[in-house]
């Protein structure tokens, strides 16, 4: 009987033993810290349903005979029906002078909408693009006798695209650029240009 004891009891030390030697092993075998850790990757995925923008912006316009620049802001909602293709609706406002020979004070507005498209590619930069149609307005609030501009409104396009930088899920900063048209009875306007920068909020 005590040799069995002792016999027992010599196999269960060398089990602990041998437990104790195993046991860091399999633990750092089957820790995740282990493992190399994956490259950081922005894979595509299902984007938010609806994108909220703010921004301001830099205008340039040449259009009934007088040339003026003016910064505003602009602000939009775009709603994503699938993963590149959105519809989208912006409102732009600026405020700003003429240059000479007449120095008008000018302000300008767009409103409008059409397609927009994005394209994911698994980095933190998203190209797209837009076509818009709408409205456009300027308002001359200086006139004199050689000049009389007053209120004009006519149907006038954006055309052009940018970048969206990621700076979190839901919150990317947005650069772009953009081209755009008028026209006003046999006044057709010259190449006028806008640039811009701002936050986008995804919901």
């Amino acid at each position: 009987m005590r040799k069995a004891l002792y016999l027992c009891g010599t196999i269960l030390c060398l089990s602990l033993t041998a437990a104790t030697q195993d046991a860091p092993a399999a633990f750092d075998a089957s820790s995740p810290a282990s493992e190399p850790a994956a490259p950081a990757t922005f894979q595509p995925s299902e984007r938010a349903s609806y994108q909220l923008e703010f921004g301001f912006q830099y205008q340039h316009f040449k259009i009934l005979g007088e040339t003026f620049h003016d910064v505003g802001f602009n602000t939009g909602i775009t709603r994503y029906l699938n993963n590149w293709f959105a519809l989208e609706g912006t409102v732009a406002v600026g405020f700003g002078s003429g240059v000479t020979p007449f120095n008008l004070k000018a302000k300008s507005a767009f409103i409008g909408g059409g397609p927009h498209f994005a394209m994911q590619n698994g980095t933190r930069f998203e190209p797209w693009g837009h076509v818009l149609v709408g409205l456009e307005h300027f308002r001359f609030s200086e006139t004199n006798n050689i000049i009389n501009l007053n209120s004009n409104s006519s149907i006038g396009f954006m055309l052009g695209g940018g970048v969206d930088i990621k700076l979190s899920p839901r919150a990317h900063w947005r650069v772009q650029g953009d081209a755009i048209g008028a026209h006003f009875g046999s006044n057709t306007s010259r190449f006028n240009y806008s640039i811009g920068s701002g936050v986008v909020l995804n919901f």
